[in-house]
């Protein structure tokens, strides 16, 4: 069981170089190379450059990256999916994602380039039409060629669509996470938590952070370098969560418990079903730890 952690997932605007250098360095597990809401209209074309010329050159060691392009209705869209395609990132983040056939699109454009497999495609759910339609939107990831790989929820663009207010325990938009959260697993894909925008207020982002990864959430997109280490304590399992994962294993590991459904660990009944909770557990520790 081989896992890619994806506890810390931060944005980076393309137009800025240093911050693309900066990207090389920090303990996120990814970083997003933005060419969209963080670069001005006339900085579009340098950001797409300066973005695919550092994915092209590399140096962003184990960390996982990915190109944001300008959304399908831009006129932007088309050069920076084909400047991300060549880049080679991997993954490419398409913003407003409303239909599966946005993503049947992407893909056939990313196949008629030659695109490498390895580039998947993460779907930004940031409209009310997307939550109404994210059951179709997630069953896409069915077929190979849309290259679904994940979401990441856009929750300002949602509380701007929906005036909805971000409030702290976000209860106005926890339905829409957790559906795309039902969503995104019913059809075998990651899902990341949208930003915490007062960068400031460490308690609540804290807070925030420990709700997603409650809701199931893989991980967080973050606005600022000084999220990630508080993003990565609270998405890593515990010391205590692995020893008891391991623990669990081994029990149903032995001999006599091969073909058992439920076994006795320290007085508490443990069906099998843990034990599979629990190998996830470790392959994601394990995999924090490399």
């Amino acid at each position: 069981m081989t896992f890619r952690p994806r506890r810390s997932v931060l944005y980076m605007p393309g137009s800025n170089a240093r911050a693309l250098e900066k990207a090389k360095t920090l303990a996120a597990d990814g970083v997003i190379l933005d060419l969209e809401d963080a670069v001005a209209p006339d900085a579009k074309e340098t950001a797409r450059k300066q973005v695919a010329d550092a994915v092209k050159a590399g140096g962003f060691g184990a960390r996982e990256v990915f190109i944001r392009v300008n959304g399908l209705d831009t006129a932007w869209h088309a050069d920076d999916l084909t400047a991300a395609a060549h880049a080679g990132p991997d993954a490419i983040l398409v913003p407003k994602i409303s239909s599966p056939d946005q993503l049947e699109m992407i893909g056939q454009r990313l196949l008629d380039m030659g695109t490498d497999l390895k580039t998947r495609v993460w779907a930004m759910i940031e409209t009310p039409i997307a939550l109404l339609n994210i059951r179709d939107i997630a069953a896409a990831a069915d077929d190979s060629e849309t290259r679904l790989a994940g979401f990441v929820m856009g929750t300002n663009d949602l509380a701007k669509e929906t005036r909805a207010r971000l409030v702290p325990g976000r209860a106005p938009m926890l339905p829409w996470l957790a559906l795309c959260m039902a969503a995104a697993r019913a059809n075998g894909i990651e899902i990341l938590d949208g930003v915490y925008n007062d960068h400031s207020n460490v308690e609540g982002f804290r807070e925030e952070c420990a709700q997603a990864r409650d809701m199931g959430f893989d991980g967080k997109t973050l606005i600022h370098p000084n999220q990630i280490e508080p993003c990565n304590e609270i998405f890593s399992p515990s010391a205590d969560e692995v020893a008891q994962a391991r623990k669990m294993i081994a029990a149903f590991d032995l001999p006599e418990n091969k073909n058992k459904g439920v076994v006795a660990i320290d007085g508490r009944m443990v069906e099998r079903m843990h034990a599979e909770m629990a190998r996830r557990t470790v392959a994601i520790a394990e995999a924090i730890k490399n």
